[in-house]
Parts: structure tokens; sequence; C-alpha cells
């Protein structure tokens, strides 16, 4: 690496050198430049595997850390996929192992080693795209009880259910219990038809939706009919002692006091349990407390318990979801300052 500067600007010079790995890089028509310059606000020349970055000093900065770490991912033979830019870019450098940092600023050729934290799955290796996202996924890990709270899109139960997957393939979990209250979004569905299973699967969905994306659906039907998996509504919650497990409980925003101090105390041997809601998004009746609201408070500073707090900032859904938030965290502070 060749570093150029003077007082009005400043430059560096890098050179990768694999030109196979050039064209996912750089994304089609020098996309992925593009999004690079655009969030980092530097400017990328590019001349074959040669890259001048310029601009502000730690803006060039990050943006050899980004463009290094993303061209670390293709060398070691994996994909890039449309929020693995948004995902390095939002990582800042402490986050990376300190010989990363070391040859950003020394040598030509690089092949730094990217640290983001991986959870493997059967389908796919999932990388936290936030700092609270890693400092997560790092908790349910090592911790007995975490809560994840924030908005929608933070990928709260999705991580969660990654971290369960994971630990039961590598042996770490026997069995993986997924449950939400059954509470409907503002609107009354009626009887549904069908057997138990068929009434309660529309509200299960999302979480169907979360193991999908970390196992073959085959496998999925074997450990549902072995009670591997088990996606049950909160109420079957009651009486049971979780043993051996990773348990999910999802929407905990509805749930009410005395449920969630139920589920709480479900905790068994050898488990570990994760709670995740949003608090803007309440869903029950009028004049009912959430039990997650009441649980954040009581169990503060209680020794074992790991509280992730979200932000629109970890978003990782369409770019137009963060705005949508942070439009609605807006109007809701000026009518409270306004009251």
């Amino acid at each position: 690496m060749v570093i150029l500067s003077n007082s009005k600007n400043f430059q560096r010079i890098i050179e990768f050198p694999d030109n196979r790995l050039m064209i996912d890089l750089c994304g089609q028509l020098d996309s992925n430049l593009s999004k690079i310059e655009h969030e980092i606000s530097v400017q990328i020349h590019r001349r074959g595997n040669l890259f001048e970055i310029s601009g502000d000093q730690d803006d060039c900065g990050l943006a050899t850390m980004v463009l290094q770490s993303l061209y670390s991912q293709l060398e070691s033979g994996k994909c890039l996929e449309p929020g693995d830019i948004d995902a390095t870019i939002r990582m800042p450098s402490e986050f990376f192992e300190s010989d990363f940092r070391k040859n950003v600023n020394g040598n030509n050729h690089i092949k730094p080693s990217n640290s983001l934290f991986e959870i493997v799955t059967r389908k796919k290796t999932i990388l936290p795209r936030t700092v609270t996202q890693k400092l997560y996924a790092k908790s349910l890990l090592d911790g007995d009880l975490t809560f994840g709270v924030g908005p929608a899109g933070t990928g709260k139960t999705y991580l969660a259910i990654a971290v369960g997957v994971s630990l039961y393939l590598t042996g770490g979990a026997d069995k993986i219990i997924l449950t939400r209250p059954a509470v409907e979004a503002g609107e009354r569905l009626g009887f549904l038809p069908g057997d138990m299973k068929e009434k309660v699967d529309p509200y299960m969905q999302p979480l169907y939706d979360a193991l999908q994306d970390c196992l073959p659906g085959q496998q999925i039907t074997k450990m549902l009919e072995a009670k591997i998996i088990e996606i049950a509504p909160l109420a079957f919650m009651r009486g049971r002692t979780l043993s051996n497990a990773f348990v999910v409980l999802d929407e905990a925003q509805n749930t009410t006091e005395m449920q969630m101090k139920m589920f709480l105390t479900r905790l068994g041997e050898n488990s570990r349990m994760v709670i995740t809601g949003d608090p803007s998004q309440i869903d029950l009746p009028r004049g009912t407390k959430s039990g997650l609201l009441s649980a954040i408070k009581i169990l503060k500073g209680v020794k074992g318990i790991n509280f992730s707090l979200f932000n629109s900032d970890d978003v990782v859904r369409h770019q137009m979801v963060t705005r949508i938030i942070k439009a609605y965290e807006a109007f809701e502070k000026s009518e409270r300052e306004e009251s």
C-alpha cells in the first residue's frame, strides 16, 4: 500500500493480487465502488487491480478497510451479498483484528484477517451487520439469558434462531424451542379453521421463515416431527422445565407481566433463553402492561442477564425501513415535547 498526503487531500493506493476477484469486488459497472464512495464520502479510481482512494484521512482509512474486508471475503471463497458493504461500513476499525489494522497502515499486498463474527448454519454462513448485532450474537452464545430489544428489521429474531441452529449443529443444544404470544396485530381474525397446528401456524410464520433460511426444508420437517424443533404459542410453555435447549420468545412486547414471569421461570439446566421484542409495537388491550417493559425494569442489573438494545441504525432491511423508523421516532419525540 502506498500512502500520499498533503494539507488538502489524503490518498491511499491499494493493489490486490488476484485479478479474478476484481469483478465481484467492484460490482457490475463498479456499483460497489460507487456505493462505498457515496456512503463514506471518498473518491475511488481503479486501474485494473490498483485502487486510488482520496478524501479525508479517516474516510480513506475506512474505505481501505471496507475494500480489504470485502476482498478477504471473496478470497476465502464466499460471495458478496447486497448487505455486505453496508455491514462492513458499519463495523468500526476496533472490531477488526489488530493485524488487520496493522496491515492497513503498512504493506502493499494485504491479506487481512476478517474478524467479523460468523454464525454457521446448514444453508449459509451469517455475518452480523452492525456492532450491536455482533455483541448480541456473542451474548447469545456466552450468556444464559439475553434480551434483544429494538425496532423491526434489526435482526433480533433472525440472529437468535441462527445461533440456535448453529448451537444445535455443533452439539451445544439438544433442541430448539421457539414461541411467541398469539396476539393479533391490530386485527380481529376470528376463529381460524383446522387443527391446533393449523390455527397457530399463521402466528408462528415469521419463525418458520427464519428457520428456512438456516436449514433445508426436509431437515426442518424431520426435526419438527422428532420434536427437536418445537414451535408453539407461549401458553403451551406453562408447567414445563426447558432443559438442554435453546429457547426463543419472540414478540415479547405482547406478553403480559404474568406471562413473562411464567416464561422466565421455565429456564432449565444447560439451556439458553432469548427474549426479543419491539416496545413500539405493543398490541395488547388498552390498559394491559407489557411484560417485556416490566421485565426490563425489574431485571436490569441482575447478574448473568444481558440486554442488547437496538435502534434505527441497526436496521438491516431495505433502507426505506430505516427512514420510516427514524421518521416515527422523530414524530413521537416532538409529540412528547409538545405535551
